[in-house]
């Protein structure tokens, strides 16, 4: 029998959702950092095994929304609740359930999949303290199983996909053996950028940072593929800020996403990064669509 499906992983910002995923498919498929809601889009990622096929899919987290981006996110977070197979709810286990656990697991009632709690980061904590923070998030919700695992070390990981497989339906293999994510490579190429200026950035910063990559081109005589994107910001003192006193920050930017990528891709790369202002872009919908990040 062979098992596929889909399971959505969702939770507050920055419990360490895209961390789980990388670690579960073993390859990066979500950029990560310590700023919230840096996941802005759905992120499908494929785990193959010899009996089953599991699709995650790694979402926004799930906040109060400021501006369109913010209610694209949420959107984009909440739609999977019915069209996954399983859910998992991420939790930070270095903190106790809050108010925004509280309203997340009241949204799911009356959903018709079943829903498991993945208690992250359990590896900073004592035993004791594991067992009675296990305890106080079961109290949120009748979840069909309770794991603890550690995103960072490995902890877990193999008992949590062990039992997912076991509730998936009988299926097909949805995607070939070989492939691990659905996003194009531009998109991939944009997302690394991103994720390396928020490495280097502050404060508000990060949160009005976007990436377009607007041209790929391979080089016939050489093994080189040419790369030319635009970062977006909604300030001309972010823009500043971006790219560093004579341009130092965006070079560092772009040298260690160029290192990312070509091991990434297998490929040179030669990055050309520009940074334009395009004030209020999380809330100009033809921009998000532009981006890709509305949902019509």
């Amino acid at each position: 029998m062979f098992r596929s499906g889909f399971v959505s992983i969702t939770g507050r910002p920055n419990v360490g959702k895209s961390t789980l995923l990388n670690a579960l498919v073993g390859f990066k498929a979500a950029i990560v950092s310590d700023k919230p809601q840096t996941t802005r889009n759905r992120i499908q990622a494929v785990l193959n095994r010899k009996n089953s096929q599991v699709i995650f899919l790694d979402t926004p987290g799930i906040h109060r929304p400021r501006n369109r981006l913010g209610n694209f996110m949420l959107w984009s977070a909440r739609s999977t609740f019915q069209e996954a197979d399983l859910l998992l709810l991420i939790v930070d286990g270095t903190s106790r359930p809050g108010g925004g656990d509280t309203y997340i697991t009241r949204s799911l009632q009356g959903i018709s999949v079943p829903v498991f709690l993945v208690v992250n980061k359990t590896d900073l904590l004592r035993k004791n303290q594991r067992e009675k923070r296990l305890e106080s998030y079961r109290e949120l919700y009748p979840f069909q199983g309770v794991f603890s695992v550690s995103a960072l070390t490995g902890h877990g990981l193999e008992g949590l996909v062990e039992e997912l497989e076991g509730f998936l339906p009988e299926g097909p293999r949805y995607f070939p053996p070989d492939m691990v994510t659905d996003q194009p490579e531009a998109y991939i190429i944009g997302e690394i950028v991103r994720e390396k200026l928020l490495l280097l950035t502050r404060e508000e910063v990060p949160f009005s940072i976007a990436v377009e990559v607007e041209e790929m081109k391979k080089r016939s005589s050489q093994d080189l593929v040419e790369v030319r994107a635009t970062v977006y910001v909604e300030k001309n003192n972010h823009k500043g800020i971006i790219i560093g006193k004579g341009g130092n920050l965006l070079k560092i930017a772009g040298s260690k996403a160029r290192e990312e990528l070509e091991a990434l891709l297998g490929t040179r790369i030669y990055l050309d990064l520009w940074v334009k202002v395009k004030r209020d872009w999380r809330d100009q919908a033809g921009f998000l669509k532009q981006m890709g990040l509305r949902k019509d």
